[in-house]
């Protein structure tokens, strides 16, 4: 979802862009819920007690691609290091065993010329592996086991090669750079759509190459207990996107609100607005695609706890027709606005329990209440006037 995790501060990530700092939680909870998925789509999940290590080495390419980067780095240094200095040692006791470090030998031919020294083997074994040569140190045909060891540093050199510059292709490309740039709100909404609450937020895309084949999954996480008394403290529940062409599949050339409709299959179908912010649940978005630019599968999360799911609010729109074409406001991304609705659960609203108020014809009750509140802002108005007089002459 780049350095997502450690380096980039949350409230600096792009999954932060654009949002309406206006937008607070209107029900918030006492005690702070342990996220499952953070805001920039890292897991929250620690693993300990592992006592099969060995696994870990018996793909060590994967292993290598997954540690932090100060360790490959390291690793990658270290490696070719270790091998110039394993293979120096083998050219040094080559030259020690054929006597060519016998200052006073000159006149038999020497199995490397002018290697006189461990440092001289170790400059030599340098230009062998990376290929350099300079010309000052060759080997000849008077030693076969010359011959040999150069044969075995030229294929050891290519091995270590392929594998060390493969880790930080791998590294540099890997797919959870590109969802850098998939964006999701800050806040999710639930609100009436048809006469059903849907609970809604917005994605979308930075970049112009697309991410073809897009697929997005809601899950619900929360702690559940069975009938049987048993408690499954992380339970993931799949719940349906609302989509007119019956799958999740979307087509994300521009940003998207993705809704879900909260009906009686729905875990969200017994809460009111009173009742959301107090569940201990958490709402994971997943995104998923294939990269149009490199064929790489890529992934984007998020996560809302009930504090952040606004309740009786919609998004503005921000795709406009200008000159021919579609233009699209990211400045309003996560702007929300109230919208006029029922607060009772999804389950009250189907039984006709809440009636939904128009809000273009309001009734007579709705038209006093609005005069009632008028009248008695006024009335605070007025009495602010008399404890300060010297407030109200200087507004005035």
């Amino acid at each position: 979802m780049l350095a997502r995790k450690g380096l980039i501060h949350d409230e600096f990530l792009l999954t932060r862009i654009a949002e309406d700092k206006d937008n607070h939680p209107q029900f918030k909870t006492k005690t702070r819920k342990a996220r499952f998925v953070s805001k920039n789509g890292a897991c929250n999940v620690a693993h300990k007690n592992i006592r099969e290590q060995g696994r870990f080495l018996q793909d060590v390419f994967t292993t290598m691609v997954d540690l932090k980067w100060q360790h490959s780095l390291f690793i990658f240094t270290m490696t070719f290091i270790c091998s110039w200095m394993l293979f120096a040692m083998a050219w040094w006791l080559i030259a020690f065993a054929h006597g060519d470090l016998d200052p006073k030998r000159s006149s038999s031919i020497p199995c490397v010329t002018n290697i006189q020294s461990f440092t001289s083997a170790f400059l030599f074994s340098i230009e062998v592996q990376v290929t350099i040569g300079f010309g000052g140190r060759m080997v000849t045909e008077q030693c076969p086991l010359a011959i040999t060891v150069l044969i075995i540093q030229n294929i050891s050199g290519l091995i270590i090669n392929a594998v060390m510059l493969g880790c930080i292709f791998m590294k540099t490309a890997q797919a959870n750079r590109r969802a850098e740039t998939l964006i999701f709100s800050k806040h999710a909404v639930i609100a009436c759509r048809d006469g059903k609450y849907r609970f809604m937020f917005r994605v979308g895309d930075l970049r112009k190459s697309m991410i073809i084949s897009a697929s997005i999954k809601i899950q619900v996480v929360k702690k559940t207990t069975t009938n049987e008394g048993e408690t499954i403290p992380i339970s993931q529940v799949d719940i349906q996107v609302e989509n007119p062409v019956g799958t999740n599949s979307i087509f994300l050339v521009s940003p998207l609100i993705i809704s879900h409709t909260i009906d009686e299959k729905s875990p969200l179908f017994h809460f009111s607005a009173y009742d959301l912010g107090e569940q201990e649940l958490e709402v994971v978005a997943i995104l998923e695609g294939v990269v149009e630019t490199t064929g790489i599968t890529t992934q984007a999360r998020t996560s809302y706890l009930p504090d952040e799911i606004l309740w009786g609010r919609r998004f503005v729109p921000i795709v406009t027709e200008e000159e021919g074409r579609y233009s699209v406001d990211y400045s309003k991304f996560g702007k929300t606005v109230k919208i006029h609705g029922p607060l009772c659960s999804a389950k009250d609203l189907m039984e006709g329990r809440y009636n939904l108020i128009s809000r273009s014809q309001p009734s007579r009750s709705a038209k006093k209440r609005k005069g009632d509140s008028q009248q008695s802002s006024l009335l605070e108005k007025k009495m602010a006037t008399y404890a300060h007089p010297n407030d109200s002459s200087s507004d005035s």
